[in-house]
């Protein structure tokens, strides 16, 4: 089997989680047989555009004419099964999905953000959950708050390309939703449900261990929608050292503002940025993590390799965080009876509220212990990569006979 590996690189200077699945995944699909095709470009190449390129970088979200051509090559001369999108931003543009069927080749698509319908990718501006755009034949409300890079000329050139290819998107042969929450935002859309196959990203097993971790753990971007604020607020509703330690692993804007929570208390360690090793060190030394997202999070991997590592996760009730932990379908995700928090099979969803994130603290910390085996179970059966790799061939398999078949 051959398939296409298209994605669209981040920035090196910023850690990607996106460009680290597409690299997994790839190496996995290689060690299982596969014939990968990458056709990737990365955003580092910007810098080294010449002046013509750069003029029209802007239309490249809508059409990118360099690429389709070098797609069309590459489709013709290998005659591929399957190509599977990831990031199309914004060198690759997703004119990709028509060029290959106007090759004859199905495309799969892992959605890693909301960006078929939201700007920014995000469901989040200002602070808040925000949806004004879905629904809308043109997003203007994009271009009204410059949802783009904080440019209201990027962010018409964005809504423009999200308008161009919603018939585009609905064209897709098979999305891959990480969660059951990122199903549901396909179907707000119009993709239909034999269109869309639930399929979490994995992570590679770091192996079982019996260490006994205590305090908490957070590790993300130092931002507004990774709730770190949140966080903050709900851990001073204790006094010092009440609750434990909470280590804090990451950097970005609020570093300063942490640096001045970390201060001003003994109970909270501020590492900064960690290797990845690390990282997974740090995980194994505390009780749990937690995930204080204020945003509808997609599919997180540090909570994954927090689950691979034992370590149950606390997290807000959004997105497909609930999903992660394990939290029942038929329970209101994050409402107990009194609003304070729901256990879960591998943690526990909470309100994106200060009052139930502070009252849920302590009993995260005690209860974790018992929750450690739930958590390395949940990962062994949902997100080990041998569980997801099997599934993303059974998806190429599919997809490529239907092509047969028409």
């Amino acid at each position: 089997m051959k398939i296409v590996i298209a994605h669209n690189r981040y920035v090196s200077a910023n850690p990607s989680g996106e460009n680290t699945v597409v690299d997994l995944e790839s190496r996995l699909l290689s060690e299982a047989g596969v014939t990968v095709l990458p056709f990737q470009r990365s955003s580092d190449e910007i810098a080294g555009f010449s002046a013509v390129q750069k003029a029209l970088l802007p239309i490249s979200p809508i059409y990118a004419a360099p690429a389709q051509r070098e797609l069309s090559a590459l489709l013709a001369a290998e005659k591929p099964d399957v190509l599977h999108l990831h990031n199309p931003y914004p060198l690759l543009s997703p004119w990709v999905v028509r060029t290959a069927h106007q090759h004859g080749v199905p495309v799969v698509h892992t959605v890693h953000n909301f960006r078929q319908v939201c700007a920014n990718g995000l469901y989040f501006r200002d602070g808040h959950s925000c949806h004004d755009c879905l629904g809308k034949t043109f997003p203007y409300p994009a271009v009204q708050h410059s949802c783009y890079r904080g440019s209201k000329a990027q962010s018409v050139l964005m809504a423009t390309t999200l308008a161009a290819h919603r018939g585009t998107w609905r064209s897709v042969d098979r999305y891959l939703a990480l969660t059951p929450a990122i199903a549901d935002h396909l179907r707000s859309f119009g993709i239909t449900d034999p269109q869309i196959t639930v399929k979490p990203n994995g992570v590679p097993d770091p192996g079982p261990h019996d260490q006994v971790g205590s305090g908490l753990l957070f590790v993300g971007r130092f931002s507004a929608e990774k709730g770190l604020g949140l966080l903050l607020d709900a851990w001073r509703r204790h006094p010092d050292g009440t609750v434990g330690t909470l280590r804090l692993i990451g950097d970005g804007p609020l570093a300063s503002e942490v640096a001045a929570a970390a201060a001003g208390r003994t109970d909270i360690e501020l590492l900064g940025r960690l290797p990845h090793a690390d990282v997974q060190v740090a995980m194994r030394a505390s009780a749990a993590l937690v995930t204080p997202s204020t945003w509808d999070e997609v599919c997180p991997m540090v909570v994954v390799e927090a689950l691979a590592n034992g370590r149950p996760v606390l997290a807000t009730a959004l997105g497909g965080l609930p999903f992660l932990v394990g939290a029942s379908p038929s329970e209101p995700a994050g409402k107990g009876m009194a609003g304070e928090g729901v256990a879960a099979e591998a943690g526990w969803t909470v309100p994106a509220d200060v009052d139930a994130l502070a009252a849920i603290l302590p009993r995260a910390v005690a209860e974790a212990p018992g929750l450690a085996a739930g958590a390395r179970r949940r990962y062994e059966q949902m997100f080990s990569t041998t569980v997801t790799t099997a599934a993303l061939l059974n998806v190429y398999e599919e997809v490529a006979a239907g092509r047969l078949v028409q």
